[in-house]
C-alpha cells in the first residue's frame, strides 16, 4: 500500500473461497503481520472461511513496511490511507471493519477524516472492534497512581527495541535483549538496554515523563463521527488497559452510542478463546449483507441486523458466569472502615474491615529495600490473574484487614476505591493495595484485584488523607468467605520501589534507596465500590 508521502506499507491478504464481493476486515499492528494476534485471535484464515476479506498490515517503520516507527501518532493518517485502500481492494464490497488489541486497538481508534479526504472514499471504518485499548498514554498505557509501569513497561519498550533492531541488521543486540528478557535480568538492567538499543522509543519515552504530571502526555482524540460508528469493545479484569475500555464505553455514550462491551475474566494475552465468535457475529450484523455497491465508498446504509440492540456483558472473574450489565446504582454498592489493634501488619487475622463505621487503631509498616513486598497477579503482576497470596499476607511488612465471614452470598461489581490516612518517615510513600477472598477453610487466600499510589516530597510526611484506586472487578464470594484488603508499601517488580528521597525517579532497587517506615491511621478510613459505568 502506498502513502502519499510515497512509503509503502506491507500487508497480507485472505480471501475467502468462492466469488465476492466481501466485506474486509483490517488489522494493523507494530508485531509483524505473520503473527496476526494469534496470541489471542483465531488465524485470519477462519475469518476468511466465513466470508471477509482479511488484511493485516504491518504500520510504518515495524515488519517489512517502509519509513519509521513514530508510535501512535503516525497512525491517524496512514490509518485513513488503509481504510480507503481496502475499500477499494479487488473481491471488496466497499465495507471495512477493524479489529485488533492493545496497539491494534488504538491503532484503529485513531484513524483521521481530515480535509485532504474530502471527495475520496470514507477513511472512517464501518464499524469496528477495539479491544483492550485506552487513549490516554499516561493513565492506560504507562503508569498509575503517580508512577510508571516497571515491568509492563520495560518489557514492552524492549519487545520494540529488539524490533528495531531486527531491521537494522543488530543481530547481537537482539540477542543480548531476548536473553536478558529470558533470564529476568531486564527488571534491572532495561533502562540501559533501552538508553543503548531504543534511545528515541516509545517505551523509554514514557519512562523519562513524570508520571504524576499530566503535562507532556498525550491524551489521543477521537473524532465523534467514529465514536457512534458500531463498535465492540473488548476488556479484561486483569488487563492493564480496562480503565481505558471503561473510558472508550463512557466516550461512545457521551456521543449518543451505546457500544457494545464484554468484559472477560481475561489477562491482556489470555482471553481463552473468548472474542471470535462474538466477533464474528458483530461483523455479520455490521458488514455482511450489502452488495457490491450498497456499501461502495464507505459510509452507506447498514444491514438491517445492525439495528440489534447491543449486547453488554461482564464475566463474574470467580464462577466464570456471564451476566448482562445491570442499571449502574445512583450511589456506591458497599462500603467498609479499617480497623485494628496494631497488630495488623505481624498476624494478618487481626486486621478487621467492618461494614459499619467502627474502625479505628494506627498499624506501622517498614518497607526494607532489599525486599520489597512482590507484585503478584492482578493486573500488572508477572503472573496476572487470580492468585494465591496467602504468603505474602504472612509477611510482616503488609497489613490485612478481614470481614468476618459472610452470611450470604456477596456479589462485588465496580470500581474499589480506598481512603486512608498515611504518612512516611521519609520524603516518599508508597501503598500498594490488594482485595482478596479468604476462602471458607481459612488457608487460602486468592487475589481478586490490586491498586497502588505513589507520593513523593514532603507531602508523604504529613499525615493527609490519601485516596488510592484499585482496579474494576466483578466477583461473587459464598457463604463462609471472607473479604480482605491488604495494604504494603512496594510492589515489585510491576513497580519500581520509592527511592524514598523524594525524587520519585524509577529504577530497581539500589544502595541509594531508604527504609521507609509508613503509618496507617485507620480511623475513618473506608473501602468502597463505585460503579462500574456511569449512569446512562
Amino acid at each position: 500500500m502506498r502513502c502519499p508521502d510515497g512509503i509503502h506499507l506491507a500487508s497480507r491478504l485472505w480471501r475467502p473461497d468462492g466469488e465476492g464481493p466481501w466485506p474486509v476486515l483490517l488489522m494493523r499492528q507494530p508485531y509483524g503481520r505473520a503473527i496476526a494476534s494469534t496470541v489471542t485471535y483465531a488465524h485470519p484464515c477462519w475469518y476468511a472461511s466465513h466470508g471477509f476479506l482479511v488484511v493485516v498490515q504491518d504500520v510504518r517503520g515495524c515488519g517489512d513496511s517502509e519509513g519509521d516507527f513514530g508510535g501512535f501518532v503516525q497512525e491517524g493518517s496512514d490509518g485513513a490511507t488503509a481504510v480507503r485502500w481496502a475499500r477499494r481492494l479487488e473481491g471488496s464490497n466497499g465495507r471495512v471493519g477493524c479489529y485488533g488489541f492493545s496497539y491494534q486497538g488504538l491503532s484503529q481508534l485513531l484513524i483521521a477524516k481530515d480535509a485532504a479526504g474530502e471527495g475520496l472514499d470514507d477513511p472512517l471504518p464501518d464499524c469496528l472492534a477495539p479491544a483492550m485499548c485506552g487513549l490516554d498514554e499516561r493513565l492506560h498505557w504507562a503508569s498509575e497512581g503517580g508512577a510508571h509501569w516497571w515491568s509492563q513497561g520495560v518489557g514492552w519498550g524492549l519487545q520494540l527495541a529488539a524490533e528495531r533492531c531486527r531491521r537494522r541488521g543488530d543481530a547481537e543486540g537482539w540477542r543480548q535483549i531476548r536473553s536478558q528478557l529470558g533470564d529476568g535480568s531486564w527488571l534491572r538492567n532495561g533502562l540501559a538496554l533501552l538508553e543503548r538499543y531504543d534511545p528515541d522509543g516509545m517505551g523509554i519515552g514514557w519512562l523519562r515523563q513524570d508520571p504524576a504530571d499530566p503535562r507532556g502526555w498525550r491524551c489521543h482524540q477521537v473524532s465523534a463521527e467514529l465514536l457512534r460508528r458500531p463498535m465492540l469493545l473488548i476488556g479484561g479484569w486483569h488487563d492493564p488497559q480496562l480503565r481505558g475500555v471503561l473510558d472508550l464505553e463512557a466516550r461512545t455514550r457521551a456521543a449518543g452510542n451505546l457500544a457494545e462491551l464484554h468484559i472477560g475474566a481475561w489477562t491482556h494475552l489470555n482471553w481463552q478463546g473468548g472474542v471470535d465468535e462474538l466477533q464474528l457475529a458483530f461483523f455479520h450484523r455490521h458488514l455482511q449483507g450489502c452488495g457490491a455497491d450498497g456499501g461502495a465508498g464507505g459510509g452507506g446504509s447498514a444491514p438491517t441486523e445492525a439495528i440489534t440492540p447491543p449486547r453488554r456483558q461482564l464475566q463474574c472473574g470467580s464462577n466464570g458466569d456471564w451476566r448482562d450489565v445491570a442499571p449502574p446504582p445512583a450511589q456506591a454498592l458497599q462500603g467498609w472502615s479499617l480497623g485494628s489493634n496494631g497488630l495488623a501488619a505481624i498476624r494478618s487475622d487481626e486486621g478487621r474491615l467492618e461494614a459499619e463505621e467502627r474502625g479505628g487503631g494506627t498499624v506501622t509498616l517498614v518497607h526494607d529495600p532489599w525486599r520489597p513486598v512482590p507484585s503478584r497477579g492482578g493486573h500488572l503482576g508477572p503472573d496476572p490473574g487470580l492468585v494465591e497470596r496467602s504468603d505474602l499476607d504472612r509477611r510482616g511488612d503488609v497489613a490485612c484487614f478481614t470481614t468476618a465471614p459472610l452470611a450470604a452470598p456477596l456479589r462485588l461489581v465496580g470500581r474499589p476505591e480506598l481512603g486512608i490516612v498515611a504518612a512516611a518517615d521519609q520524603p516518599g510513600l508508597d501503598l500498594a493495595a490488594a482485595m482478596s477472598v479468604v476462602r471458607a477453610d481459612g488457608r487460602r487466600v486468592h487475589q481478586l484485584c490490586t491498586g497502588f499510589q505513589r507520593i513523593c516530597g514532603d507531602d508523604a510526611r504529613q499525615p493527609l488523607l490519601r485516596t488510592l484506586d484499585l482496579q474494576p472487578l466483578d466477583v461473587s464470594l459464598e457463604p463462609g468467605e471472607r473479604l480482605r484488603l491488604s495494604l504494603a508499601a512496594a510492589a515489585w517488580p510491576a513497580f519500581a520501589p520509592n527511592p524514598g528521597n523524594g525524587s520519585g525517579a524509577s529504577g530497581p532497587p539500589g544502595p541509594d534507596h531508604r527504609v521507609i517506615s509508613v503509618t496507617l491511621k485507620l480511623e475513618g478510613s473506608r473501602l468502597w465500590l463505585n460503579p462500574l459505568l456511569g449512569a446512562n
